[in-house]
């Protein structure tokens, strides 16, 4: 073991070259107690006893109205070409309906912002209230 003096004599105030493991040691050994007196406190488990519970998977088949609108204006009702004047109507059916189905919004993207407003706010005065919109990602550039 090196010590270092207060006198200064011996290696000329040379900094000390050797780790004092001491500490080290000692550290690791109280943490090697702590694991083994916890180790066993870890795999203690408590029974209780928990409600089953079972479910079946809902058999209703979600109902989707598909409302596209073109770059002009023209509006297709499940892919029937339908006038602006009869989509409120349809839409206060379709809010009677149980349960109420979803309606997705496909627009172009020429489409006027003034024509699907009108369409969303006709829809949320009827009383619909799961509206989507369906949109189609842009492909990747190949490498």
């Amino acid at each position: 073991m090196a010590f270092g003096s207060f006198n200064g004599g011996g290696n000329n105030g040379a900094p000390m070259s050797e780790i004092n493991m001491v500490p080290l040691i000692d550290v690791m050994l109280v943490l090697l107690v702590i694991f083994i007196i916890t180790a066993p406190l870890l795999s203690h488990a408590v029974r209780i006893d928990v409600p089953q519970a079972t479910s079946a998977p809902s058999q209703v088949d979600p109902i989707t109205i598909d409302l596209a609108i073109n770059a002009d204006g023209e509006l297709f009702w499940n892919d029937g070409k339908i006038d602006m004047g009869v989509l409120s109507e349809r839409f206060e059916v379709a809010a009677r309906q149980e349960p109420q189905p979803e309606l997705q919004l496909r627009a172009d993207k020429a489409t006027r912002y003034e024509v699907l407003a009108q369409v969303m706010a006709d829809a949320s005065r009827a009383g619909m209230k799961r509206i989507g919109f369906v949109s189609t990602p842009e492909p990747k550039p190949v490498r």
